[in-house]
C-alpha cells in the first residue's frame, strides 16, 4: 500500500490528483486543528503547474478538474467551518490550550473588527493559518449568515482559482518546471507567509502605540 503524507503537496497530487485537492483544501479551509497542518497555497500552485504540459510531456492533471475541486473544497470547507463555529466553536476557541489556535482566533477577531465582514473574509483567505481559523471564528462571533456566505464564496473563488491559474500560466511558459516543484513550493511558502508577517508587525506596532499613549 502506498503511504501518503497529507502535509506533502507532491505526495497528495501524485496519489489522488484533483480529488486530493478537494479534500485537502476542504479541511484546510475550516477544520480547526487539522487544517493548520495541511498545505493550501503550496498545493494549489503546484497543481496548476502539473496541469500544464512540459515539453513533450503530457499534463499530469486536468485543469478544469483541479479548478472545480479547488473551488468546491474552498467554499464547502469554509461553510462547514462557519457551522462549527456557530455551534460550539466559541467554547472551543476559548478553552483550547493550543497557542497557535489562540493566536489565530485573536487575529481573526481583530481582522473582522478592523476591516468589516466582507473585506476581512476575502483578505483572510490569502493568509496561512488565519484562513483556517477565520471561518469558525466568524461563526462563533456571530457574523450574519448571508454576509458570510457571499464573501466566503468571493474569497474562496479568488484565492483558489488565482493560485491554480498562476501555476498553470507559469508551467505553460517555463519548460520542465515540474522538475522544480520542491523549490517552487518553498518559494510559495515564503511568499504566502509575507501577509502574516506584515500583519504581526502591524499588530505589534499598534500595541506599542497604545502602550505609549496610555
Amino acid at each position: 500500500m502506498m503511504a501518503v503524507n497529507p502535509t506533502d503537496s507532491a505526495s497528495v497530487l501524485a496519489t489522488f490528483g484533483a480529488l486530493g485537492v478537494l479534500v485537502v483544501i476542504f479541511a484546510e479551509s475550516g477544520l480547526l486543528v487539522v487544517g493548520f497542518f495541511l498545505p493550501g497555497d503550496t498545493l494549489l500552485f503546484p497543481a496548476g503547474v502539473l496541469c500544464a504540459g512540459s515539453g513533450d510531456k503530457a499534463p499530469q492533471l486536468v485543469l478544469w478538474q483541479v479548478l472545480v475541486c479547488a473551488a468546491v473544497g474552498a467554499i464547502a470547507g469554509a461553510q462547514v467551518g462557519f457551522v462549527i463555529g456557530r455551534h460550539g466553536g466559541k467554547a472551543l476557541l476559548t478553552r483550547s490550550s493550543n497557542p497557535r489556535l489562540k493566536r489565530g482566533a485573536a487575529r481573526a477577531e481583530e481582522l473582522l473588527a478592523r476591516y468589516g465582514h466582507g473585506k476581512a473574509i476575502v483578505l483572510g483567505r490569502f493568509v496561512p493559518v488565519l484562513r483556517t481559523v477565520l471561518h469558525p471564528a466568524a461563526g462563533a462571533l456571530g457574523v450574519p449568515v448571508r454576509a458570510f456566505v457571499l464573501w466566503q464564496v468571493v474569497g474562496g473563488l479568488l484565492w483558489s482559482q488565482s493560485l491554480v491559474l498562476a501555476g498553470y500560466a507559469l508551467g505553460s511558459s517555463v519548460p520542465h518546471l515540474d522538475r522544480w516543484l520542491l523549490p517552487l513550493v518553498a518559494a510559495v511558502v515564503v511568499v504566502s507567509l509575507l501577509p502574516l508577517v506584515t500583519e504581526i508587525r502591524r499588530s505589534r506596532r499598534g500595541r506599542r502605540s497604545s502602550s505609549a499613549s496610555s
